[in-house]
């Protein structure tokens, strides 16, 4: 296929899945050029080919319209959650969510893996070699506790992209972003705390919390805009929450990117009731859009944000690196850095200081993002072709998360017991909740697609689905 063929398909999914509604105005061929890195007659050739499909318009002198789109998905509904905190469950199912993916066998579907086989990632590859048979064995040893001053130097230079401007010093490097997360929420709160969180919300923070001994409080949550702010204003009134923990940017697992203005209302009210946020941004820098959206982190003045990231998603898992930028609570995030895991492992730090430093991030960055726009649309395709009528599927804005919402009468519990003896696997919905709800719901990873071989898989559980349906 070729470049312009495939971002004709890119723009053409966008369309059909309702980010560029009827009558709007598309990016120009310049920016669409800048930002995935094609020439500019590429980029017109893709308009071309979306005219033709009579999906795009041309206006003299305005640019390119949205004439025409086929039928949408209907977007999951906004869930209503019970207005108190809970005590957190579902541990045992995300324990065997997280043993399936070391199974080869295994079709998994429900992990948060990246696609790792990218040529785009030799250089950081033989940048590990290189370090590794350095002869003064400086990588062997333990750096400060709060990481290599040069990788905090070149994320603060990655972090000015979403807003914020800020100095290696405000940096602490973690064991990936889910050491991060720890950190922050136990900077911020104790055992029998109270945490708000979206909902449905990301089931690591979760099980964190869990294990602390504190209680989530789920907040509604909007697949588009994001939390709702009234439902949590009203939580905040009757409820002595201490943070509130969330995903605004390429959420997992809805995918959407929270509006600036609604980042900059939940801020102000986190500064109304004096309470911290913790925010994870692990997902952020693989935002469709150019530039990538801003964090509420970059709006926050009074140091009250707590920022959770790592290159777990963006590069690899298997690197273990992550950081925070804990603001106000940078001493106790150090203590509990500390006494969690200690210093970082140094030889993966300087490997992607150097990653970074040569310009191969962005590289890579730029090649996942058009990877995975183009995976969103033949999943997306898939489930509408085999799924049940009426599915209701997420339009992610970023990362490699389609969240799917099936008739309530579903369990997705009984869909994973039968895919399990055929070595497929799923999210289920319900270990998105501290409760666990969302037991009619699935995630499903796109990152990396094979025709040959996930096309058949989401047949046959789709499949599966309408036999479950015709039995209940």
């Amino acid at each position: 296929m070729n470049r312009y063929e495939q971002l004709a398909n890119i723009l053409g999914g966008r369309i059909e899945q309702g980010l560029y509604p009827v009558g709007q105005r598309l990016p120009s061929v310049r920016m669409l050029s800048s930002e995935h890195g094609v020439s500019v007659s590429t980029v017109q050739q893709a308009y071309r080919v979306l005219e033709d499909r009579l999906l795009v318009e041309a206006r003299p002198k305005s640019g390119y319209f949205v004439s025409a789109s086929k039928p949408q998905a209907a977007l999951p509904a906004v869930c209503r959650t019970p207005q108190r905190p809970v005590d957190i469950s579902q541990w045992e199912p995300v324990l065997a969510l997280i043993n399936s993916r070391i199974n080869p066998a295994v079709i998994v579907f429900g992990g948060g893996t990246p696609d790792i086989s990218p040529a785009s990632l030799k250089p950081l590859t033989r940048a590990l070699a290189r370090m590794a048979q350095r002869q003064d064995l400086s990588t062997l040893g333990y750096d400060s506790i709060d990481g290599s001053k040069i990788l905090r130097d070149q994320i603060a230079r990655l972090m000015i992209d979403s807003g914020s401007h800020m100095g290696a010093e405000n940096l602490v490097i973690t064991t990936g972003c889910h050491e991060a997360l720890s950190i922050a929420i136990r900077s911020v709160c104790q055992v029998g705390d109270i945490v708000a969180v979206d909902s449905p919300s990301f089931h690591g923070a979760m099980q964190t919390l869990k294990g602390f001994g504190m209680k989530a409080l789920e907040i509604p949550t909007d697949p588009v805009t994001g939390i709702s702010l009234e439902a949590l204003e009203m939580a905040l009134e009757q409820w002595p929450i201490k943070a509130i923990q969330l995903t605004p940017n390429c959420n997992n697992p809805l995918g959407y990117n929270m509006p600036d203005d609604r980042k900059r209302a939940l801020l102000r009210l986190a500064q109304a009731y004096d309470i911290a946020i913790i925010e994870d941004d692990v997902y952020g820098d693989l935002a469709y859009q150019y530039p990538r959206p801003r964090t509420i982190t970059s709006f926050d003045d009074d140091g009250r944000v707590l920022l959770c990231s790592s290159f777990s998603k963006t590069l690899a898992p298997g690197l273990r690196i992550g950081w925070i930028a804990p603001g106000r609570y940078r001493d106790r995030a150090i203590h509990m850095k500390y006494i969690g895991t200690g210093a970082t492992a140094t030889l993966p730090q300087l490997a992607i200081a150097d990653f970074i430093r040569q310009g191969d991030y962005l590289i890579h960055l730029r090649r996942m993002r058009y990877q995975y726009q183009q995976n969103l649309c033949l999943i997306t395709d898939w489930v509408r072709e085999y799924f049940p009528a009426g599915v209701r599927v997420s339009r992610p804005q970023g990362g490699f998360m389609l969240w799917v919402e099936l008739d309530e009468k579903m369990d997705t519990q009984r869909l994973n017991r039968l895919l399990e003896p055929e070595n497929i696997h799923i999210a289920m919905g319900s270990i998105f909740s501290a409760s666990g709800k969302y037991r009619n719901c699935l995630r499903l990873n796109y990152a990396q697609l094979d025709s040959q071989i996930h096309k058949p898989a989401i047949k046959r559980m789709g499949e599966l689905i309408h036999q479950l349906m015709a039995n209940s």
